[in-house]
């Protein structure tokens, strides 16, 4: 019940603010009426009853006195007890989409140790289900799936949408909900164990007596071969002074950016265990400055459609609904980069 608890105090506090501006002692004070009457209405015997402001707005319409004046928030027609849903949807063809979608971070120092290593993921829905539709998915949480071979994932810093029914999820590892209309977030959480790179990509420089500079830059699809990796951009850092620049490269294109210092890699596909090399050689100014420059780190961007960095999978999907309904369900897996370095 802690998520119960922690969630209704939280609600609680919301419901003040709506009706009176700030939780001041003053402001307190002279609502006392008016906060009686709200707590008789969410909880009763102990237990939460109505905590969404737009369906408490429809019994208790008393204002209370705000210590700061704010514009005036109409509610909204509420005819059931989900505010975030409203009755008589309908579609010709009832679908649910559920897009896993992770960014990986990743920092990895000169001498090749990885430094910081995360995964950020949500799992984003685009709901088209008439009626009121009850929606079960069940994932390979650690908590629920650590008897068998199954890829298990610890979460941390889960965060769920409001129509997530957290009682059911302490107790089964179920999340259950009633989804709102069209696109919304139902979680977002953070991973940070055995975390993979996907994408390795390595950088040999070469200097030739002062005036000459060559980078051997070579990238490598570290997943299925099944699987692909596209938008795949590789920023490699360069000297500021450098200039004439010439490339060699297999696949992709090269530009050079003199105003970012730095030359771009692109690479429209990458499949698994496919690897490929770019040369680059540039000038630098005979003499050599006195105080070397930092080197900036090497950063990488690509996405890797089908797959799912941590492992997570939606075990299975139901829709429950009065009368006879048929609905079908979508699951998606996205990996992409998110803040990707690799210092050289």
């Amino acid at each position: 019940m802690a998520f119960s608890a922690i969630y209704f105090l939280d609600n609680k506090g919301q419901i003040f603010i709506e009706y009176f501006g700030d939780l001041e002692r003053e402001s307190i004070k002279d609502n006392f009426i008016l906060i009686y009457e709200l707590l008789d209405e969410i909880m009763d015997f102990g237990y939460p009853q109505i905590t969404e402001t737009n369906i408490l707005q429809e019994y208790i319409m008393q204002e209370g006195y705000k210590l700061k004046q704010g514009a005036p928030r109409p509610p909204a027609a509420v005819t059931n007890a989900v505010s975030w849903r409203s009755e008589g949807i309908k579609y010709r063809k009832n679908e649910i989409f559920m897009d896993i979608i992770e960014s990986i971070n990743f920092l990895v120092n000169t001498r090749g140790s990885v430094v910081n290593s995360e995964i950020m993921g949500q799992i984003v829905i685009n709901c088209c289900l008439s009626g009121m539709p009850e929606v079960s998915l069940c994932f390979n949480d650690n908590a629920l799936f650590n008897q068998d071979q199954t890829i298990v994932v610890d979460f941390e810093d889960i965060k769920f949408h409001s129509c997530v029914r957290l009682s059911r999820f302490e107790k089964e590892r179920v999340i259950s909900f009633i989804p709102p209309d069209k696109e919304f977030e139902l979680m977002s959480y953070r991973i940070t164990n055995q975390v993979r790179p996907y994408i390795i990509v390595e950088a040999t420089v070469r200097k030739y007596s002062h005036s000459r500079l060559e980078i051997l830059t070579k990238v490598k699809g570290q997943f299925k071969e099944r699987l692909v990796a596209t938008d795949v951009v590789i920023i490699i850092p360069v000297p500021s002074d450098a200039s004439s620049p010439r490339f060699s490269v297999v696949k992709g294109s090269v530009v050079w950016a003199p105003e970012d210092s730095a030359i771009i890699w692109s690479i429209n596909s990458i499949k698994g265990g496919k690897e490929f090399t770019m040369k680059a050689h540039l000038g630098l100014p005979s003499v050599e400055a006195e105080e070397p420059e930092a080197k900036p780190p090497i950063k990488v961007k690509f996405k890797i459609q089908y797959l799912a960095a941590s492992g997570l999978q939606i075990k299975y999907v139901r829709i429950v609904e009065k009368g006879t309904y048929e609905a079908i369900s979508w699951v998606r897996s996205l990996t992409q980069s998110g803040d990707f370095q690799i210092r050289i």
